[in-house]
Parts: structure tokens; sequence; C-alpha cells
């Protein structure tokens, strides 16, 4: 059974790009289905399969016992719209050990563009649960995927990994006062209902500003959120004609398409008389078109640009980043180990089945003796003989057959398995 990763991140594709690849966590167990029946096609091969798909990376797991890595590449190109060397020349594959380092790393937030970030790892098991109830994690994949669990909290707790890390909300909120003044005299909305708005809310609204507004596709959603922090909710139907009235701008929604466009924000700042928006997509595809950038009053933030940002204080972290990738170490080695004796399980399983069987045949001819009246002592004699005989007759032959190095080999392994005294 081998082991592989396929992916992109922050780190090796462009933001576009990994907009393609991002699936909604609704998406991802459908179209794990589809990649299985993907590979059983091309390669005549049923291989487990997991999707993690986030603002910064979309990844493939892999576990099959042949290869079908190939057909994986093309498949995740065509479901993406490019070519396979376009998705080749920003993509990383990973196999055995340095898929599950990665794993292990991943989970860890050792691999996150906030370093140390916990939010991954609950993605990642939000992942993990939609393959199992999709019926795509086999015993290889799970054990992996348990793994990097237990790696990733050894990591949180023997660790200050996560002590110096900044959110990409509290960078947000950063950049938001270099721009203005007073952030309690600013109004803010956000766009969408989910986890990075509700962290990027929490964040904002330690700062007291003037106002908070939740627009979301579903009112019901919004208005839970803007219920803990005092605000208001709006229909996403209604922020073009009221974007002007809002300072800060902070938009993650699961959109395919933008849904803040060049013209709305032009028509807002004609509304503002010019005055500065400020506005932050941690959307992946987009949520705000790339052109709004270009406008002379809009700061335009997105996920990439706050990288800079997120990374300030890695020198504080470089020690508890040594810590963190020893246990990851350990844990690669662990997993391997364990992949290792899983080679043996068919052996383990045809001599366990082959011992049934003759337990079965020396049983069934001690009945038939008790049956007919024989001496239970002499049936238990010959059902011991009888097991011993069929366990012996192997490594006999082979003692009796061969050439002398073949006997050689065979009375080191009976010496070995047969005749070492117990300690």
């Amino acid at each position: 059974m081998a082991v592989w990763a396929l992916g992109i991140n922050h780190t090796t594709a462009p933001l576009d790009l990994r907009g393609r690849f991002a699936f909604a966590i609704d998406q991802i167990a459908p179209t794990l289905l589809a990649l299985r029946d993907c590979l059983q096609q091309r390669a005549g091969e049923q291989a487990e399969a997991a999707i993690l798909s986030t603002c910064n990376r979309t990844e493939i797991y892999c576990a099959a016992h042949g290869q079908v890595l190939e057909p994986t590449v093309e498949w995740l190109a065509q479901s993406g719209g490019v070519s396979p060397a376009l998705l080749r020349s920003h993509a990383y594959v990973l196999q055995d050990a340095g898929a599950a380092r990665h794993a292990f790393r991943v989970a860890s937030g050792l691999d996150s563009m906030v370093l140390g970030e916990a939010q991954i790892l609950g993605q990642l098991k939000d992942a993990v649960r939609v393959a199992d109830e999709a019926g795509a994690l086999g015993s290889t994949l799970n054990q992996l995927f348990q793994r990097s669990f237990a790696v990733a909290k050894e990591v949180r707790t023997a660790t200050e990994i996560g002590a110096h890390s900044i959110s990409m909300s509290a960078a947000a909120v950063r950049l938001a006062g270099q721009l203005f003044e007073d952030l309690s005299r600013i109004r803010v909305l956000f766009v969408g209902a989910g986890e990075m708005i509700e962290l990027a809310a929490t964040h904002f609204a330690a700062r007291n500003p003037q106002s908070i507004a939740i627009a979301n596709r579903t009112l019901e959603r919004g208005e839970k959120l803007a219920s803990r922090f005092g605000g208001e909710v709006m229909r996403l139907a209604d922020l073009p004609g009221r974007l002007h009235e809002f300072d800060a701008v902070i938009s993650s929604t699961a959109s395919q398409l933008p849904i803040i466009g060049l013209g709305a924000v032009e028509r807002a700042l004609k509304l503002r008389r010019h005055r500065p928006m400020f506005m932050v997509d941690l959307a992946v595809p987009r949520d705000i078109e790339p052109e709004v950038k270009a406008l002379e009053d809009v700061y335009l933030y997105t996920v990439d640009d706050l990288a800079h940002v997120v990374q300030t204080g890695q020198a504080h972290r470089q020690a508890a980043v040594e810590q963190a990738e020893a246990i990851v170490d350990a844990g690669v080695q662990s997993f391997l180990h364990w992949m290792d004796q899983r080679q043996s399980v068919p052996l383990i399983r045809q001599l366990h089945a082959q011992t049934d069987e003759w337990r079965a045949v020396e049983l069934a001819r001690a009945r038939r003796a008790l049956a007919r009246g024989e001496d239970v002592d002499a049936v238990m004699e010959a059902l011991s003989r009888g097991l011993t005989q069929k366990m012996l007759h192997g490594p006999l032959a082979e003692l009796h057959a061969g050439n002398a190095e073949a006997r050689e080999r065979a009375g080191n392994a009976i010496q070995h398995f047969f005749l070492r005294k117990e300690r």
C-alpha cells in the first residue's frame, strides 16, 4: 500500500489559481466519489481518498496498491479547468514518509501562512469526517489522519508554537489601524457568516467600532452572528445599494464568483465623496473583483497580501518550531513502522486460514472417532498428533529437499521459530 499527497498551497500557487481548486465543504463528498470513479476507470484501482480545501491550500491524500498518481493529477487539472502541465508546475507530490510528514506538519500549523495557527486542525478534521461519511476512507488513510491529530495535539501541548502567532484577522485590524486614525469611529461590514468572518468580527469588535453589520445570503445565520456583536444584519442582495455606508468591508464567503464588483465599488466611492474604503478579501476564490484594487481610494488586501504581516514574530517561534519538527519526525517513524507491519497482514491472514483448516479437519476426524465409541484418550492423542504432523510437514520437507544452502536456510528458520527458548 502506497500513500501520497498532491496539492497546491500559498507558497506554490497564486491566489487565482488556488481559487480554481477551492471546494466548499458540501462539494467534497460528491467530488471524492467522482475522483474514486475516475481512478477505478483509468487504473482499475479502488483507492482511499480525502480532500482538504482551505483558502490557502487544496490537497488530495490517497492510498492505493497500484500506481494511480498520474490519473489523480489529470483528474484534478480537469476539475480546475487547467492543463496537467500547468498544475504540475505549481503542485507538490509527496509519497509515503513525505506524505505523512506533510500531513502531520499541516495538522500542527507548521505549514500554514500563520505559523502555529489552530484553525487548520479543525478544517482537517472536517475534511476527514466528510471523507469517512462518503465511504472514501480506508484503514491506511484513517490511521494517517488519526496520527496527525495526535501529533498536532502533542505539538500544541508540548511547545509554544502558537504563542506568538498573528492571525489573519489580527493582521487585518492592524492594517485598518494604519489607515484610520481611530477605529472606534468607523463602520464595518462583514460579508458572510462563516468561521473566518466570526474570527474577523471578534477582532474588530474588540476595537469598539461605531457600528457592525453582517451581510449574508441567509438572514438566520447572519442574525445569530450579528447578535453576538450588537450589529445589524442585511441581505446579500442589498449589499450594492448600501456599500457606500461602510468604511471597512471584510468578506469571506463560499461563492464561486465575485460578489462585490468594480462597478458597485465605484458607485460607493462617488456616494462617499471619495472617502477611503478599507477592504479585505479573505475568500478563495475571490469575493471582490481584483480590478477594485486599482481604484485610487480603495485599500484592498487579499489573503496573500496579508502574508508579510502574519509572519512577524518568526524569530520568537523558531525554538518552538524545532521542538515541533522533532515531534513530527517521531510521528512519521511510528506511522512508517505501522505501514511496514501492514505488509505482513495478508500473510498473517493466510497463516490463520491454513491453521483453521487443519484444526477443522482434525476436529471432524476426532468427532467421528468419538461417535464410533473409541477411547477418549486415544482420540485426543490422535488429534494432537495429527495437528503437529500437519504443522511440521512443511518444515521437515524443506530439510529433506533442495541443496545444502536451502537446507541451511530452512534449518536456521526452524531453529528461530520452533526451537528458541521462551525468555
